[in-house]
């Protein structure tokens, strides 16, 4: 079956997933979640992507990112993951391949649902118990956005930059959003969107998508080709 082509709009920020093959770890020591930021740092800007958000999960990673030349996340990611394959394999002594085929990605509305998305991304391991809070997780942008905390790879997007002109205020405005969890309806529209690589946001932006891409931007519409999603997949 041939792949689904990529949404490639310079200036429209994506929601990336990548999984570890059959869900096994693709992180094994604090070494390897530090190479990988490494990777994404220079890959992002040998690319030109602008990261916002991300956080690197034992078995799975997300970022939200804004490429400024066409195909550029998908160079990224290409790059990203073979590199970080090769490391992985040389330092564990390992062959084969570390990741669960290639990367997911939709595009995300973003003057409706950027905030939305960091937050979903950030909140990822309150969402899997592995913290109460998500500032006590070392491998997310959290203490970046929220706090200030000094990180390279970086960018602050413009919608982010609206929540105040003061930075301190910014950064309290920022740790607002996260005081009650995501409706359950939020979690729905960002995984769909997700698992079946269309497009997150309100009805006007993604028909606005459509005529600029002649592509459908919702699964399931009467009259077109229906998307199968992957049995059992499920993001967090």
């Amino acid at each position: 079956m041939a792949r689904k082509p990529r949404f490639n709009l310079i200036g429209v920020p994506q929601h990336v997933i990548q999984r570890g093959n059959n869900r096994e770890p693709c992180f094994y020591a604090e070494e390897d979640y530090g190479f990988y930021l490494d990777c994404v740092e220079a890959f992002s800007k040998k690319y030109n992507c602008l990261i916002h958000a991300y956080v690197l999960m034992t078995n799975h990673v997300h970022l939200l990112v804004t490429p400024q030349q066409e195909y550029a996340v998908s160079q990224m990611m290409q790059s990203v993951g073979a590199k970080y394959v090769r490391y992985i394999n040389n330092t564990y002594k390992r062959t084969g391949t570390l990741w669960e085929g290639r990367f997911k990605a939709s595009l995300v509305d973003t003057n409706n649902y950027l905030l939305i998305c960091m937050c979903y991304i950030e909140l990822n391991p309150v969402r899997a118990g592995m913290t109460d809070v998500p500032g006590e997780y070392k491998w997310s942008s959290y203490r970046a956005n929220a706090f200030g905390d000094g990180l390279s790879c970086l960018t602050k997007h413009p919608v982010y930059m609206m929540l105040s002109k003061q930075r301190e205020e910014r950064l309290i405005k920022y740790r607002e959003l996260f005081l009650g969890a995501l409706a359950y309806e939020q979690l729905h529209e960002i995984r769909d969107a997700l698992n079946h690589e269309l497009v997150l946001g309100d009805s006007y932006f993604k028909e606005k998508i459509e005529m600029m891409t002649n592509r459908r931007t919702v699964p399931g519409r009467p009259g077109r080709p229906r998307v199968k999603e992957g049995e059992g997949y499920y993001v967090y």
